[in-house]
């Protein structure tokens, strides 16, 4: 499941990477870059991400952790970049409002990052000789128990504000419409002319439409 999310989450930020430069004029070198390097994060970030569902924290942890710091760290870099370009997009593009609550969010990434860093120290440091990513039961009361939970609802802080930065796309995507075709160059797939016909090469048919 998390690879399909890693898939689906390249093809809404390709989208957004493509809508942005469409809108943006050619003139504005830094706000380009700035939509490229987003781009690029958000790859690594989905990248990450397939590397966690891949790598299982109770059998390898180290690839696990890897994958956990490409997906939450590179991804909130890709919120804060975006946040970033909403704001030299405003207002003219959208309102001030968008940039305000991308910030926000990509500010609730950041704390929920610090959180479950701090905690997750603190709970390995505490549980010395304890093979910590392999336990999976705890109980109250238990040296590094209150340091688990901080970690574990980091964790889903975390994952809730990348979900809600996502949702902050809905708006601006009900502006665009996609639409692939396919475009026949012949009547049929030979290499020789032989089976030519007068059909006229050329025609297109549509392979898939949609709004999002």
């Amino acid at each position: 499941m998390l690879s399909v999310s890693a898939f689906l989450g390249i093809a809404t930020m390709y989208v957004r990477y493509k809508q942005v430069e469409a809108l943006t004029d050619q003139g504005e070198k830094h706000l380009l870059k700035l939509n490229s390097v987003g781009f690029v994060l958000g790859c690594i970030s989905s990248f990450g991400m397939c590397v966690v569902a891949n790598f299982q924290k109770t059998t390898v942890f180290s690839m696990h952790l890897v994958g956990a710091v490409l997906t939450f760290g590179v991804g909130a870099l890709y919120i804060l970049t975006h946040a970033l370009v909403s704001y030299r997009m405003q207002p003219h593009i959208h309102t001030k409002q968008v940039f305000w609550i991308r910030l926000v969010i990509g500010l609730w990434t950041l704390s929920s990052i610090i959180s479950m860093f701090v905690s997750s120290v603190i709970l390995y440091s505490s549980l010395p000789g304890v093979e910590v990513n392999k336990k999976l039961h705890w109980n109250p009361g238990e040296p590094g128990y209150m340091a688990h939970m901080v970690s574990t609802v980091s964790e889903w802080s975390l994952a809730f504000s990348f979900i809600s930065f996502f949702l902050t796309y809905i708006r601006d995507f009900q502006k665009i419409n996609l639409r692939a075709e396919v475009d026949l160059q012949s009547s049929n797939l030979h290499d020789s002319t032989h089976f030519g016909s007068t059909w006229v090469p050329g025609e297109t048919s549509p392979l898939l439409a949609g709004s999002i």
